[in-house]
């Protein structure tokens, strides 16, 4: 792989102007100049098939010409407005028509306010102060989300683990965690708190791991029977798995749900989505005392609106889902015989849009503590040789994209074969 002066150079800029070196994403050595369809291309002209997808919101292909044109008619008229506007209320129909549990959105920019923000609603509605989140889910870096998220220590207790420096010990009174998929060891935890339990916040897919038969389910009727809201969390999954998200996809409504990624087709864009009576206390005339203001100088801004409305048309198409769960699979089952092939222990978990090999000897693995059993070596060593061979992914997910072509199955599965033959060979010789 090609390392021109150039990228060097923006290396040593980027080590001297920004903490470690990157924004906090990925490794400070990749540079991304541009990307077309399923592919990326870095300032030194390498080329990669691109599974970062900016990490899941370009579903329908980098630059797509739909999206491109949609964005620059709005250009000519204006940015923003701090303001209603047409598309920014088409894109809340669309989103209202198309998920089960929405009767009404109020957007926002990033999946960090919409989570924080779909939690403050909870403890609104309810009157209550706890909310209860998952072990090793993610949702967002407000200081109520960075709970539990990836501890380094084990707890046995429903307390959670700070995971940053900088969040007050107060925090920690106020959430609970339990183990995901695991139904009955979070029914106890809510039955101990349903008094001042307002929420429970999960991701239907928690990162890669899919919930087991009868968990969500278990999750709505609990909730429903004790008044405690349940949020979905569907930065991630909205209109990935399908087209009305993980809720349709798993067959469970929660009463409200973040959405993220891709209803912004690429540009900064969030929501919350929920019942009607909760949505209200965004309300100010209907809420009085429990009115939430929320304002944002850039939420439901016509660029991102359009870019959005211009994604989901592509992505409501028939055929659309079907293919993309199909090249998902393909790709799936490249990486798992890569990697079977040449005897390195793995399990891929996840849905076709949406994967990755865990490198662990574990037979199955179904929760955060399972996830984090591996061979971090292998797992670094595979990333790092399969870059190296064209094919750009994130340390532990693979996103998948409509744009993504036969040629790039291909090349990625190659790229696959290789990099695990490789790091198959270190580990013997090791």
């Amino acid at each position: 792989m090609h390392v021109s002066s150039e990228q060097q150079k923006l290396v040593e800029m980027a080590r001297r102007v920004l903490p470690a070196g990157s924004f906090g994403n990925v490794a400070a050595e990749v540079i991304i100049r541009e990307g077309r369809g399923g592919r990326v291309r870095d300032v030194s002209g390498n080329e990669f098939v691109d599974f970062l997808i900016g990490s899941g919101p370009m579903l329908v292909g980098h630059a797509h010409p739909e999206v491109n044109a949609a964005v620059a008619e709005q250009l000519g008229r204006g940015s923003t407005f701090f303001a209603n506007n047409e598309y920014g209320i088409m894109l809340a129909n669309e989103i209202v028509e198309a998920l089960p549990c929405a009767d009404q959105v109020r957007f926002a920019c990033t999946g960090t306010e919409a989570d924080a923000i779909a939690m403050r609603a909870a403890r609104a509605f309810t009157g209550k102060s706890k909310i209860l989140k998952f072990e090793g889910g993610y949702h967002g870096m407000s200081d109520y989300a960075l709970m539990s998220l990836a501890p380094e220590r084990s707890s046995n207790s429903e307390r959670p683990i700070p995971d940053s420096a900088g969040i007050p010990d107060s925090i920690q009174g106020e959430m609970l965690v339990a183990p995901y998929n695991d139904l009955e060891a979070t029914k106890q935890i809510i039955h101990r708190h349903k008094a001042e339990l307002a929420g429970v916040i999960v991701e239907p897919m928690q990162r890669l791991l899919p919930p087991v038969p009868g968990f969500l389910q278990g999750l709505r009727d609990i909730t429903a029977e004790l008044g405690i809201l349940l949020i979905f969390d569907e930065v991630v999954t909205g209109f990935r798995l399908a087209y009305g998200g993980g809720q349709t996809y798993y067959g469970v409504t929660p009463d409200l749900c973040t959405l993220g990624k891709v209803i912004g087709g690429g540009y900064p864009l969030s929501a919350i989505a929920g019942r009607a009576e909760i949505m209200a206390h965004f309300d100010k005339e209907r809420a009085g005392a429990g009115f939430m203001p929320m304002i944002g100088t850039l939420s439901g801004n016509p660029v991102a609106s359009i870019a959005g409305l211009a994604t989901l048309k592509i992505l409501k198409r028939p055929g659309a889902y079907e293919k993309l769960h199909a090249t998902g699979n393909a790709i799936r089952e490249g990486l798992a015989n890569a990697l079977q092939r040449n005897g390195i222990p793995a399990v891929i978990k996840g849905e076709p849009p949406m994967f990755d090999a865990i490198f662990t000897s574990r037979a199955s693995v179904n929760n955060y503590r399972e996830s984090i059993d591996i061979h971090r070596p292998t797992m670094r060593r595979f990333n790092d040789l399969v870059r190296e061979r064209g094919v750009l992914k994130g340390d532990s997910k693979i996103y998948v994209s409509l744009a993504h072509d036969e040629k790039d199955v291909s090349d990625a599965v190659s790229a696959f074969e290789e990099a695990a033959a490789i790091a198959a060979s270190e580990r013997v010789a090791a």
